[in-house]
């Protein structure tokens, strides 16, 4: 991850669960890579501390901070800008070395990315608004703000690292769209956080199609695959490959959430 990718993230420490119908599936989990050369995995040490800049938005109740650009629908999180990184998590603390007056020592805070805000393209990114490349910036809710900088404070120093994301149980997949629109929301995604690639295969085919990213969490397909159970194939952003066989059962329903056992280490 490099120091000069600019994102903004809009943060909060909570999350909400939602119900969902489930399915337990056969899975099955192929391997990382083609290579003979182990894939690089960012999250096998831990990644440096790295500075930026953070704000606060929304009330002491974080009202005001619900839903977000990542499809996550009413999740209280966090997003970048160039949709990739949706999910990652990172950790946060007040850069003391840079000024210790509004300082709340030795504490950190934890969010994940599920939101976007885009760029100001106006003014300069060195000289202008706080939100541009190449500043790196973290919007987050006053709940977490409040962990490591005063209130009365409108921006802090930060230092901020990346770190696994920790999830309970395994990925989860809800399908919204119609007949030759297939749109599918990947959530509960552990170790990276993040998803790369997608692909979908339909019990009545041997192929794996690949998916497009439609924005944030959220994958499409423009085949008809109504009357079909679904398998996906899902590549996270450390190149690690899990295949969901037949998670979706013949007869599945638009809206519905499809939960299963196997999850990103």
């Amino acid at each position: 991850m490099a120091p000069a990718r600019a994102f903004l993230l809009v943060l909060l420490a909570a999350a909400s669960a939602s119900a969902a119908a489930t399915h337990d599936a056969a899975n099955t989990t192929t391997t990382t890579t083609a290579t003979s050369s182990p894939p690089t995995n960012p999250l096998a040490a831990p990644t440096r501390w790295l500075k930026a800049h953070a704000t606060f938005y929304g009330g002491a109740d974080a009202s005001g901070t619900m839903g977000g650009a990542c499809g996550y629908g009413n999740l209280l999180s966090t997003a970048l800008n160039d949709g990739v990184s949706y999910g990652q998590c990172y950790k946060i603390a007040y850069d003391r070395k840079r000024t210790l007056q509004w300082c709340k020592t030795s504490v950190t805070v934890t969010i994940t990315a599920t939101n976007f805000y885009s760029p100001n393209w106006n003014p300069p990114g060195d000289n202008g608004s706080w939100c541009n490349p190449p500043r790196p910036h973290f919007d987050m809710a006053r709940p977490a703000w409040e962990k490591i900088g005063s209130y009365s404070v409108g921006i802090i120093p930060v230092i901020y690292q990346r770190v696994p994301s920790m999830k309970k149980g395994g990925l989860r997949f809800t399908i919204n769209g119609h007949d030759y629109f297939q749109l599918v929301r990947v959530t509960n995604v552990a170790a990276a956080g993040s998803i790369k690639f997608m692909e979908v295969m339909g019990s009545n085919s041997a192929d794996w199609m690949p998916m497009a990213r439609n924005w944030g969490a959220q994958w499409h397909s423009v085949a008809y695959l109504t009357d079909q159970g679904l398998s996906f194939r899902v590549t996270n952003t450390d190149d690690q490959i899990l295949v969901f066989t037949n998670i979706v059962p013949l007869g599945w329903k638009f809206g519905q959430t499809f939960a299963s056992k196997l999850q990103f280490k």
